[in-house]
């Protein structure tokens, strides 16, 4: 072998090497490539005396920087039971006022409009109850109803396990309906200020536009719909007449979402793992905890692990985050609610 050949060689020998560290360090340390930017601040929210927390994914933030939140009856069901459900919090976790006791089966995201009332979800169907979203004034008036109370289906004015709703500049709303991989409904219904049905799109499966539990909602400041799509572990985002645009996979597996006004996106993994290769949830590089990044552009800013419990177990859904840059994170395994300020 000469000297130029096997200088040559070294050379493209090495640089294979270091590529190959470079994929294998993208495939299997992602969490580890970015810094982790908050620290948990201990014991946030105190209930009502009496009441311990249930399982919690519906959370939110609003102009005031109080905190809402959806709490699922000291269990993971509010079927049989007249604990009220809605829950508003000041940001250091005191109790400020609760309504919708018996009205809720599995309450599962809050989501504000401009004006400031808000969109709660129920993707339960129970006792005559679920299925449905239900817009509230803060102070707790029914101001419309999507769906149908108990009824399970796929019309345009039925649902079948509806996550969230986000409301576009002109008052349009999304709902994102279908919380089962291959069951029920993968969709996102278009509806009117009125709640008038447009349209919809979305189906099973795991090419563009399709889905598997679109678990959540955002909205950015040029009028995108981010969505969840937690069961193909990426974020799909569409435009409001329903054209795909991209797809994100460097979010890990999607629960929950938050964009804020300066369009820096939030998203909790409450699902990755890279035990079993086998499983649904099979995620290398990942793990359960939130993401930090621009919604313009998908880059990456920080991740910050979620504690499990002594068991190992642990499924942070909700996210939002206020003003001041504190974040929320809903768990509906770890029940309760975890807030994180800035390091």
């Amino acid at each position: 072998m000469s000297d130029g050949f096997r200088s040559r060689f070294i050379l493209v020998i090495a640089v294979v090497a270091m590529y190959g560290r470079s994929a294998y360090a993208q495939q299997t340390m992602q969490s580890n490539l970015v810094p982790n930017r908050y620290h948990s601040v201990d014991s946030w929210g105190q209930l009502p005396e009496g009441r311990t927390w249930g399982s919690v994914s519906a959370i939110s933030v609003d102009k005031k920087g109080n905190v809402w939140v959806g709490e699922r009856c000291g269990k993971n069901d509010c079927s049989d039971s007249n604990l009220d459900s809605v829950l508003e919090f000041d940001s250091s976790g005191k109790i400020i006022r609760s309504f919708g006791g018996g009205m809720f089966v599995l309450p599962h995201a809050i989501n504000f409009d401009k004006a400031g009332n808000f969109w709660f979800t129920d993707y339960g169907n129970k006792n005559g109850k679920g299925n449905v979203a239900v817009k509230f004034s803060p102070e707790g008036k029914i101001l419309m109803t999507l769906g149908k109370a108990g009824v399970a289906g796929a019309g345009p004015d039925t649902f079948n396990e509806p996550d969230a709703v986000v409301e576009g500049a002109n008052g349009d709303l999304f709902v994102a309906d279908g919380h089962t991989v291959g069951k029920g409904n993968a969709r996102i219904v278009k509806f009117t200020k009125d709640g008038k049905f447009i349209k919809e799109w979305g189906e099973h499966g795991s090419g563009p536009g399709q889905f598997e539990i679109p678990h959540d909602l955002a909205i950015d400041s040029r009028g995108r719909i981010f969505v969840a799509d937690r069961g193909n572990k990426r974020v799909q985002i569409f435009d409001q007449d329903g054209k795909f645009l991209e797809e994100w996979k460097q979010f890990g597996t999607p629960s929950g979402l938050f964009i804020d006004r300066h369009d820096v996106l939030y998203v909790t993994d409450s699902w990755s793992q890279s035990a079993d290769p086998k499983a649904d949830r099979y995620n290398p590089g990942f793990e359960h905890g939130f993401w930090v990044g621009s919604a313009k552009d998908g880059k990456v800013i920080s991740f910050t692990p979620v504690p499990a419990t002594a068991g190992g177990q642990n499924a942070p859904e909700g996210i939002t985050a206020d003003d001041a840059g504190n974040v929320y994170v809903a768990d509906t395994i770890v029940k309760g609610v975890k807030k994180f300020a800035k390091q």
